[in-house]
């Protein structure tokens, strides 16, 4: 029996077979689950495409964490294809070019990087939480917010308010038996890096840095780590950060 064998699960963020979101579909899916994605606008065409590859053809609906219809609305539409949720994958994150530009960076570029990439978890909860009546598992994916990293900026910013966000999920559902946790995933060669301008920054010192090594075109740590937490191996486990980075969190300069 799979890890995930019977679960129903809502997986955003699946742009590319590079994703991080991606990997994790298709190991949910390897290990016993139903899997439906989440795209919006231009790129569902793409995650359609994408979702041909999975070894199971999954759903596309339609996504847009900014758009107040589409989380109102969310819960009916699952139901057309699942008549419950054990888990959900938030995996969606944005900021304009401005917010790379830390003190240069305009409220307007601010706001939008903090809603899209941290507000989103919470507005994802809420909108799913009625399909998760006997309780279940919300997992996001961060990079490490502890520091304050070169190109980063304001992104960094939002993913330090996207982890305090999971710790107050973790507080308010947990009585209904919902589990909150995030997995900070070391750099990842996906579509969302490349458009952080200098991204590569990471990419040249990390493996260095990794006690384990790190490969960045190698999603699949992390996405074991986000099937992990899905699962039913950590029941009493909430509000956590599980590093998969090569153990580079804990090494110092």
């Amino acid at each position: 029996m799979g890890l995930l064998e019977g679960k129903k699960l809502l997986i955003t963020g699946v742009l590319m077979d590079s994703s991080i979101a991606f990997h994790v579909a298709k190991l949910a899916q390897e290990e016993g689950a139903q899997v439906v994605l989440t795209s919006f606008g231009r790129t569902m065409k793409i995650t359609s495409t994408i979702a041909k590859r999975l070894p199971q053809p999954a759903p596309v609906i339609e996504l847009d964490v900014t758009d107040a219809e589409h989380l109102a609305t969310l819960a009916d539409r699952l139901k057309e294809h699942l008549d419950g949720l054990d888990g959900v994958l938030h995996s969606i994150g944005f900021a304009p070019p401005g917010a790379f530009n830390f003190m240069e960076g305009s409220w307007e570029d601010v706001a939008t990087a903090v809603q899209v990439s941290a507000y989103s978890l919470k507005a994802l909860a809420a909108a799913t939480l009625p399909l998760m009546p006997d309780g279940g598992a919300l997992v996001g994916l961060t990079f490490d917010a502890k520091f304050a990293w070169p190109v980063y900026d304001w992104m960094g910013v939002a993913k330090a308010a996207f982890e305090s966000t999971n710790r107050y999920l973790a507080r308010d559902l947990g009585p209904q038996q919902i589990r909150c946790n995030l997995v900070a995933a070391g750099p990842i060669r996906t579509t969302a890096a490349k458009s952080i301008p200098g991204f590569e920054a990471f990419e040249q010192v990390w493996d260095e840095r990794a006690p384990l090594g790190w490969d960045v075109r190698d999603p699949e740590p992390a996405a074991r780590a986000c099937v992990a937490l899905m699962s039913d191996w950590f029941p009493a486990t909430t509000g956590e950060i599980l590093h998969v980075d090569g153990g580079v969190h804990a090494m110092g300069q």
